[in-house]
């Protein structure tokens, strides 16, 4: 493992033990309203605030990006981003489905680390640039099947923006036509990952932050999959619409997507 891994998996570890320790003991004081239907809790903050403190004290010349608001104006051109508690809403809830998230984005945009924990569970998904995708050291490979009758797949559903709700059900009734199933786990780190270790066979979400997707993409493209946006373009920083899967069902998405979000993507593009 090299020092850049090694130091997100200590700081996602770290984290994951402040999570532990709070889960389900909530107060409503604790709860706030970012803005309409997203919320922030004491947890995510402390949980940024140690991941960042040990960040910046191994590498403090890089830069952070992070959900809470936490910077650093690092001058090596390279930038962790970092969501301390993917699924927040979740752990409101005291419903056990909830990550840490941290990626490393280098200078030349190119992601070159991965750790996506589930701290309930005590999963580590970890991924570096070329040595592969790992689950608890062991490693992991996207989904194999091939069968539309069997597969089974994850999304996340819009909650603040429905300008484009009806080309996300026109997708959703296709998907669900051609699947076993589908998903919603609440947290796009989590969905990433377990489409890295072959649990889901595809993913896809409009309208993510990059500490939402940076260390599951990275996850996903290590276990062998594909990962662009809805209009095929492996730019998912400028875009930020995730579609992942295996080499059989990424392009069944792609299709999809591109079909039924051909109206959104004109106006992404400014036609």
């Amino acid at each position: 493992m090299n020092k850049e891994l090694d130091i997100a998996v200590r700081a996602a570890r770290a984290a994951g033990t402040i999570t532990r320790s709070r889960f389900g003991e909530l107060s409503s004081p604790e709860i706030v309203a970012k803005e309409f239907k997203d919320f922030v809790t004491d947890v995510d903050r402390q949980c940024e605030a140690t991941i960042t403190s040990i960040i910046v004290g191994a590498f403090p010349d890089d830069s952070l990006l992070c959900e809470e608001g936490t910077l650093n104006d690092g001058t090596s051109g390279r930038t962790w981003i970092v969501d301390p508690l993917d699924g927040t809403l979740n752990f409101i809830h005291s419903f056990p489905v909830f990550a840490i998230s941290i990626g490393l984005r280098g200078a030349d945009g190119d992601l070159l680390a991965g750790v996506v924990y589930q701290p309930v569970l005590d999963e580590l998904f970890t991924a570096s640039k070329g040595g592969g995708a790992f689950l608890n050291g062991e490693r992991i490979r996207v989904s194999g099947r091939d069968s539309k009758e069997i597969f089974m797949f994850a999304t996340g559903l819009p909650f603040k923006e429905y300008h484009y709700l009806d080309a996300y059900v026109a997708m959703m009734r296709e998907v669900i036509r051609d699947s076993a199933g589908i998903r919603r786990a609440g947290s796009a780190a989590i969905d990433l990952a377990y489409t890295a270790a072959g649990r889901f066979d595809g993913f896809w979400e409009y309208r993510l932050y990059p500490w939402d997707f940076a260390a599951g993409v990275l996850l996903v493209r290590e276990a062998g999959g594909i990962v662009t946006g809805f209009d095929g373009s492996e730019d998912l920083f400028a875009h930020s619409s995730i579609l992942a899967g295996s080499p059989v069902t990424h392009p069944m998405l792609l299709d999809m997507a591109r079909r039924n979000f051909e109206g959104e993507l004109r106006k992404d593009k400014g036609l």
